[in-house]
């Protein structure tokens, strides 16, 4: 029972992050909604998958296995997207801009 309501958690979470890809104005808040729907979504569906399936070890080892890998790398891989646009000129549609404090 737990894993399908996981497994629901995880789709309303990709659809959100959908929405928010759609709706967000600039490419900074779009790459917040795109991570936090690939990360929070898809591990929360691996964690369903590695409780729904048989009892092999092994798959539920990479399955969970998986699911740390993208709470490691995704946020780091957004971080340098993030970035690289900013070094490219794309400026935020914000009243603060944190990172032209850091170039003189």
């Amino acid at each position: 029972m737990i894993e399908y309501m996981l497994l629901a958690f995880g789709e309303v979470v990709m659809v959100f992050g959908a929405l928010g890809i759609l709706r967000f104005p600039d490419v900074y808040t779009r790459l917040h909604a795109a991570t936090k729907c690939d990360t929070g979504g898809a591990m929360t569906i691996l964690l369903a998958l590695a409780l729904y399936t048989d009892p092999s070890v092994f798959i539920k080892l990479k399955l969970l296995l998986l699911a740390f890998l993208i709470a490691l790398i995704n946020p780091m891989v957004s971080h340098a997207i993030a970035k690289g646009a900013y070094k490219y000129g794309i400026k935020p549609k914000v009243v603060v801009d944190m990172y032209a404090w850091d170039n003189p």
